[in-house]
This record gives C-alpha cells, sequence and structure tokens, in this order.
C-alpha cells in the first residue's frame, strides 16, 4: 500500500476544501456578519496540512483499489471535520458532536438535521451548509483530484470507491473527461433549475440554496417549515421534477446528448425507477384524497414527498407522519429502494432492487425445476455472476450495519417507528424519518452515541460501506 501518495492525495483534497470555504467567507463579509474567523481557521488549518503532507509528490504515485478505497475514506471523515469547524467555532452549533453530525449530513446529501431554529443562522452558515450538498452530491472528492492528477488511473479508483452504485462506467476513453462529462450535466441541470425557482418568485438566496440541495439530492431546507414554507404549486413542482431528475443515472443524460434514444428505452433501471415514483405517488394520492378534498391537490403533496424520499432528498411540503399508515408504508419502502446508480442520490440503487428480485426469483424457479438454468438479465444482458454476488453481499452488509445501528440507538429508550426510521433516514442519505425525527422533527435529542452511530451510517451509506469498512479492517492496514 502506498502510504505515502494516501496522504500526498488527501493533502490535495484538504487544499481544494480550503477553497470552497472561500464563498462562505465571501458572503459573511458581504453581509457584515462577525463569524469572517469561523471560515478563516479552517481554511489555515486546511491548506497547512494540506501544504505540509502535500508539498512533494512521491516518487511512487501508482495507486491501486485498496489505495483508492482508503483515500475515500479517510478523505471523506477529514472533509467532514474540517468542515464543521464553521458552525463550532461561530457558536451557532455550540456542541462539535452535533457540528460533525450536520456536517456529515451535508457532504453526504442527508438532509438529517439537529437543528430545531434552522432560520436562527447566519446567512453565510446557511449558504455552506446546503453548498456542502452540491460539493457532497457528485463526489467531491473525485472531483478534486480529477483537477489535480494528471494519472488517470488515479482518479479510476477513487471514482469507484466514491460513486454509488454497483457498477461505475466511463462516458468517455478517459475518467477525467468522463467527469467533466457529469459535472457539465449537472452544472447545466442546476442553472435551469435555479433559474425556474426565479421564475416562480423565490428570492435569490433562497432559489440558490433550494437549487444545491436539489441537486445533490441533500434536502437542507432553509426555512423551519422547508418547502412548504413557499405555498406554491409551482414551485413543489418544479423542485419535485428536479429532484425526479437528480435521481437518474447521469449516463441517460449523456445518452440523450449523443442521441442514443433506443439504449435509454432499453433501459430497465429507468423504467423501474419512473413507474415506481409515479406509482407510488398515485397510489398515496388516492389514500390521501379525503384530507386534501381533490385528487390534483393530493397528487401534488404525494408527488413531491414521493419524489423527495424515493430520491433521498428529504425536503417536505406536507407532514407525512400524519398521513395514513399506507402512505407511510409506502414511503419507508422507497426510503430503502433509493433512485437511480450514478446519481447523487442514496438508498439502495433501483437497479440493485432489480438484481434482488429477479435473482430471488429465479431461486424459486430453481427450486422447482433444480435441472434448469437461469440467469439474471437487467437491459436485456446476462448479469455477471460477480455483480449479482456483489449484490447480495452488499444486502447482507446493509443488513447486519443496520441491525446493529439499532440496537446501539436503541440505548436511547425512543418509541420504535423513532428508533428504526432514524437509522434508514441517515444509512440512506435520506433525511426525515417517521415519529419524532419526521419532517417537523429533529435529531437533536438523540445522545452523542446515537449521533456519532447516525454520523458514521451516514459515510457508510454515502459511501456504500466498503471503503470505511476497509479503512477499519486491520487486515487491509497489514497487507502490503
Amino acid at each position: 500500500m502506498n502510504y505515502r501518495m494516501i496522504a500526498y492525495s488527501v493533502g490535495r483534497i484538504l487544499v481544494a476544501v480550503a477553497a470552497t470555504m472561500l464563498a462562505p467567507l465571501g458572503l459573511s463579509l458581504l453581509y457584515g456578519e462577525s463569524i469572517a474567523l469561523a471560515y478563516v481557521i479552517p481554511i489555515v488549518i486546511s491548506v497547512l496540512i494540506g501544504l505540509c503532507v502535500s508539498a512533494k509528490a512521491p516518487k511512487n504515485k501508482s495507486l491501486y483499489g485498496r489505495d483508492g478505497m482508503f483515500i475515500v475514506a479517510i478523505g471523506w471523515i477529514v472533509i467532514s471535520i474540517i468542515g464543521c469547524l464553521p458552525f463550532y467555532i461561530s457558536g451557532q452549533i455550540p456542541s462539535f458532536v452535533d457540528s460533525f453530525f450536520e456536517t456529515v449530513s451535508g457532504f453526504t446529501t442527508t438532509g438529517s438535521s439537529i437543528l430545531t431554529n434552522v432560520e436562527a443562522l447566519d446567512k453565510s452558515l446557511l449558504f455552506w451548509r446546503s453548498f456542502t450538498h452540491w460539493l457532497g452530491g457528485m463526489g467531491v472528492l473525485a472531483f478534486a483530484m480529477a483537477i489535480f492528477s494528471s494519472k488517470d488511473t488515479r482518479t479510476t479508483h477513487m471514482m469507484r470507491a466514491e460513486m454509488p452504485g454497483p457498477v461505475v462506467g466511463k462516458l468517455a476513453s478517459r475518467w477525467q473527461f468522463s467527469l467533466r462529462i457529469l459535472y457539465g450535466i449537472y452544472i447545466a441541470l442546476t442553472v435551469i433549475e435555479f433559474v425556474l425557482l426565479l421564475f416562480g418568485g423565490m428570492p435569490v438566496f433562497d432559489s440558490l440554496l433550494h437549487t444545491f440541495g436539489t441537486a445533490g439530492t441533500g434536502g437542507f431546507g432553509i426555512k423551519n417549515s422547508s418547502v412548504a414554507y413557499y405555498n406554491s404549486a409551482y414551485i413543489d413542482y418544479v423542485i419535485g421534477i428536479f429532484m425526479m431528475l437528480f435521481g437518474l443515472n447521469f449516463n441517460v443524460y449523456f445518452l440523450i446528448i449523443a442521441r442514443k434514444f433506443s439504449q435509454i428505452k432499453s433501459n430497465d433501471e429507468v423504467k423501474w425507477y419512473i413507474g415506481m415514483m409515479i406509482g407510488a405517488a398515485v397510489i398515496i394520492a388516492l389514500n390521501i384524497m379525503p384530507m386534501y378534498h381533490g385528487f390534483g391537490r393530493a397528487f401534488r403533496y404525494s408527488f413531491f414527498q414521493v419524489s423527495s424520499i424515493m430520491t433521498t432528498t428529504g425536503y417536505s411540503t406536507a407532514d407525512f407522519v400524519r398521513w395514513p399508515m399506507l402512505s407511510q408504508i409506502i414511503l419507508v419502502l422507497l426510503m430503502v429502494v433509493g433512485a437511480c446508480a450514478g446519481s447523487t442520490s442514496g438508498g439502495m440503487k433501483v437497479t440493485r432492487f432489480i438484481i434482488l428480485m429477479k435473482t430471488a426469483t429465479h431461486s424459486i424457479k430453481k427450486a422447482v425445476s433444480p435441472r434448469s438454468v437461469f440467469s439474471v438479465k437487467v437491459d436485456g444482458k446476462t448479469v455477471e455472476k460477480n455483480i449479482v454476488n456483489g449484490v447480495l453481499g452488499y444486502f447482507v452488509v446493509y443488513m447486519l450495519f443496520a441491525a446493529v445501528s439499532i440496537l446501539l440507538i436503541s440505548f436511547d429508550n425512543k418509541d420504535f417507528t423513532t428508533t428504526v426510521t432514524a437509522v434508514i433516514a441517515t444509512m440512506n442519505n435520506i433525511g426525515p424519518g417517521l415519529g419524532l425525527v419526521g419532517p417537523t422533527g429533529s435529531f437533536a435529542d438523540f445522545s452523542a452515541l446515537s449521533k456519532i452511530v447516525m454520523s458514521i451510517g451516514m459515510l457508510v451509506g454515502r459511501l456504500e460501506f466498503y471503503p470505511i469498512l476497509i479503512l477499519f479492517s486491520p487486515y487491509a492496514w497489514k497487507r502490503t
């Protein structure tokens, strides 16, 4: 393992993160806030540490799969620690654990919050809080290394470790070109949503921050009542549709640009994703229709909430804890499934869900006809056995980690619904759960231990377990 190159890479990432803090620093000065030092201190710390470990490039610049895992895991933990300092130093989130929880929730695009009055934060902190969503959405580490690294192999291992989904494929012959395409699409969609929100009468600052939260599918609200504050059908549908768009595999947009529409039509993940979202929205709308006195208004709220939950964004326009049990159960199931692989969303991913469902179906067929040969197919192509095994392994690790987290958090003696959905909401990078952590609640009342457990859950959920698990594996450290 190339320890020197790992340290060098993390150092470069620290410098990049320090640069991103210049934006909220500038805003704090613009608005005449008294918390400029809350940004200056972490910027200085990041730059000093970053330059110390990356001032001289190591002679051996080789990076392998395990090295990429280490860089991603260490990098995400370090940027979360550095990123939480503005909240902590400013005193507006006086607990370091709470500041860390909030920042991890931001970078992992979870949206769970310990704040009970978000509107009390200074504007620059609100900006930084939402900006972490936008940075974390596409993977800040791979983006930083794509800028700094001239070797495609270095970017490759980090892209595979950081990008969500069972398979990460290139859009172009080189990863750096692929990243440029991805971020070009990401920025274009961000700008379009921002402009549309402005047309809807939302203030510039609010439009920008809600766009950050939608693009990263993070969902940090800047009002205590989230998007419900604006009470606008236009805004609900704009944000709802863009949450849905950011939950799509970004390869789909590349195919649209390349006019390869036949590949989109044969894409099972897209069909399942859109079908599940529209189907769930219609069923919930019918279920809650008596509460909203008509299907049209009920569909407005159901579509927004389904889009928000399935894409793991976490914005809310209604207190869905008060909806009928059928609607709540559907939302919990969508929390687990999540959106598409290769998107900015969390959750298990639709592709994995498809593979698990087809594997289960074939297992039943195999039990009936033991001599028959069945293969799992997605998009009309046979899925390689190692990918199927990887999905099954992921599901086992997912269930074990969820069980251990629920047991640890149960020491806080919260009710069953709150405890279970708090773990699901954080581990799947969703934001709100049910019970005390519903859309009108917060995670403030959990103990420091529970917040640390859920912070780890957000990290492993965003990085899909293996980078963090490998980082804490003695076997991985011992191997040369």
